[in-house]
């Protein structure tokens, strides 16, 4: 049954009541174009993830990590594809525009994927530090979301993220009982995935933020980051590595740690296509979707 609302005040009672929004209702201009534009990023987000795995899948050490990179692979691909037919659904671009603008560099996708994994080393610390990232966020907005197709294909991502987690955490833990060049080569990647996985969350959230104030998001940036520290410095530094954040210290009288200033630069660079592998990455995911158009026009033919 079709819903509608007589203005943007009732629409957010409607919200703040805990109502779920389904994609025949008659939904607020503004609250469709802010839910598309973050499913949008995230289901880019997803597929660039899921290319960075494909192309590891050979070189990944014994077929015991092959295997694991095949399956991360098809997972995150297949959330990309499961989140672009919810975009869909909002009937604001199709699945295919959706694709070219992200191919032609017009539309964004998390700041993690404008870099690039140069060592095995780094694809254990995005499965390690950037996956839980990921997850911390994905739980906080399936927690309270309002939009109800997006809550619900959550359920089976968040599922399927938690064993990309566990995968990163039995690397990890391999790796700190390796040899001393595992462990430096480790110590390296830290120090270049610590800071961009941190910058996942993104800055403080603004005080009128629509994400929250509708229920898209669930929780501020700065305690899912906060959460995210919590967690993952006492880990390292249990597993005998060091943080790359000389401002960090523990907090004793509060019970917590405190880190140092965040540069955003970096992050602000890649939302405007300017990361460190930002050009490779479009190209190379641009390329990959024209080689397999054969699949997509057989695909067709079969279905008629």
């Amino acid at each position: 049954m079709k819903r509608s609302w007589a203005s943007l005040e009732e629409f957010e009672q409607f919200l703040d009541n805990g109502g779920i929004v389904e994609p025949v209702d008659d939904m607020p201009r503004e609250y469709r174009q802010a839910v598309f534009d973050f499913i949008e990023m995230h289901a880019n987000s997803e597929l660039m993830g899921g290319l960075t795995e494909r192309d590891w899948i050979p070189k990944a050490p014994g077929l015991r990590h092959k295997m694991s990179v095949i399956a991360k692979t098809q997972d995150e691909i297949g959330h990309a594809h499961l989140l672009y037919m919810v975009a869909a659904d909002l009937k604001i671009k199709t699945r295919e525009e959706m694709m070219q603008d992200l191919f032609a560099g017009k539309s964004k996708f998390h700041n993690v994927f404008h870099y690039r994994a140069k060592t095995w080393g780094d694809q254990v610390a995005i499965a390690f530090l950037v996956d839980a990232a990921a997850l911390v966020s994905q739980q906080a907005v399936f927690k309270n979301c309002s939009y109800g197709p997006y809550k619900r294909i959550l359920r089976r991502i968040i599922a399927e993220e938690g064993f990309h987690l566990r995968f990163g955490e039995e690397s990890v833990l391999r790796i700190a009982e390796g040899t001393e060049v595992q462990r430096s080569m480790f110590q390296e990647s830290i120090n270049d995935w610590w800071w961009p996985a941190l910058q996942l969350f993104g800055p403080d959230s603004k005080p009128n933020d629509l994400l929250l104030r509708w229920h898209i998001k669930s929780e501020r940036n700065e305690i899912l980051r906060d959460r995210w520290i919590q967690k993952f410095v006492p880990l390292l530094q249990g597993y005998g590595f060091t943080i790359p954040d000389s401002g960090l210290r523990r907090n004793e009288e509060k019970d917590r740690w405190e880190i140092g200033p965040i540069d955003w630069e970096p992050l602000k660079q890649t939302m405007v296509m300017g990361g460190p592998d930002s050009a490779r990455r479009i190209s190379e995911a641009s390329d990959s979707w024209d080689k397999t158009g054969w699949v997509r026009e057989a695909l067709e033919k079969v279905s008629v």
